[in-house]
């Protein structure tokens, strides 16, 4: 018979990444103004780094430089020699690594929370690597029911081939933070007061975990990533439909073979099709038209995580 019951060792050092995008402006400016005066964001116990991950591109208010630095940390690129010609973001990602990794040691930070925005419909968001992370799933458990009624959802982008490297991959438990909708290059006081609950309740979980609380076995819904979907295209690459309006908006809600999903710009509808309800997200969001993504489809499941308590107590 397995165990219901893990022990957990402590967590000690953690950051708070904003500007990973440069134009996903709530983490900055939150960021920014930790760095200034970081009372909100330090617990008993805890070391809390605030930090900006992409500052060129922040300065210049785009995505990125070169090349999108949340794809980059993956050890190929994390190992390339230093040369001028190397992309921004890679050798940002190196430095990245060097000061709160290295990644999959026992040097890298604990946590790492990355925050961004999207211009999608998708509210407040958690974002898992590891369905089988338990620690993660009681954090992501306690933030969801400290922030209701306000809905959290949480998007597990575990998938057989589509690798991400992210930005936070290089801590032990890496989190990401979404909340939208916001334009690029806009603030929103209601989006950023909602991404300042979320890291509250996060580090007020963190303090109790240390402080020796309990935290029973639990049970959270995620949103599990299937594939992505291009928007259709002509002959020459380029996009003849755009996302219908009965989708446009309707993140994490489903989405039947029947409905409508594409419209082109004489009128033809194209649905869905297929055999199964599925669940969008990222919909029509404006930094993947260059990925070709015009929203990911989900499946709806259930995680369940065992008790977990702090090793020191």
């Amino acid at each position: 018979m397995t165990s219901r019951h893990i022990t957990e060792e402590p967590i000690k050092k953690i950051a708070i990444f904003g500007g990973t995008h440069g134009n996903e402006l709530t983490g900055v400016f939150l960021v920014k103004h930790w760095l200034e005066n970081d009372a909100e964001i330090q617990r008993t116990g805890l070391e809390v780094k605030p930090f900006i991950t992409n500052p060129r591109a922040v300065k210049k208010c785009t995505r990125y430089i070169d090349c999108d630095l949340n794809r980059v940390f993956d050890l190929e690129n994390l190992g390339k020699k230093m040369s001028e010609d190397l992309p921004y973001e890679v050798k940002r990602a190196q430095e990245i690594n060097h000061l709160f990794g290295p990644k999959n040691s026992e040097d890298s930070y604990d946590i790492i929370f990355d925050l961004h925005n999207t211009t999608s419909n998708m509210g407040c968001t958690l974002i898992l690597e590891d369905s089988k992370n338990d620690f993660l799933i009681q954090m992501f458990h306690y933030i969801k029911t400290s922030l209701a009624p306000l809905p959290c959802y949480v998007y597990l982008i575990e998938h057989p081939s589509l690798k991400y490297a992210t930005t936070r991959s290089i801590a032990k438990y890496p989190v990401g933070i979404e909340v939208g909708p916001q334009p690029q290059g806009v603030l929103r006081a209601d989006i950023l007061d909602q991404m300042r609950k979320m890291i509250k309740h996060a580090l007020d979980f963190i303090f109790q975990f240390n402080e020796g609380k309990e935290f029973p076995p639990c049970a959270l819904e995620v949103y599990k990533i299937m594939e992505k979907v291009d928007y259709p295209r002509n002959e020459s690459g380029e996009i003849a439909a755009i996302i219908h309006p009965n989708l446009q908006d309707q993140d994490w809600k489903p989405l039947h073979p029947v409905d409508p999903t594409f419209v082109t710009l004489d009128g033809k509808t194209i649905l869905l099709g297929g055999d199964c309800t599925v669940y969008p997200v990222f919909v029509n969001e404006a930094a993947y038209y260059e990925k070709k993504e015009a929203f990911a489809k989900t499946m709806k499941l259930t995680l369940n995580a065992k008790s977990i308590h702090s090793s020191f107590h």
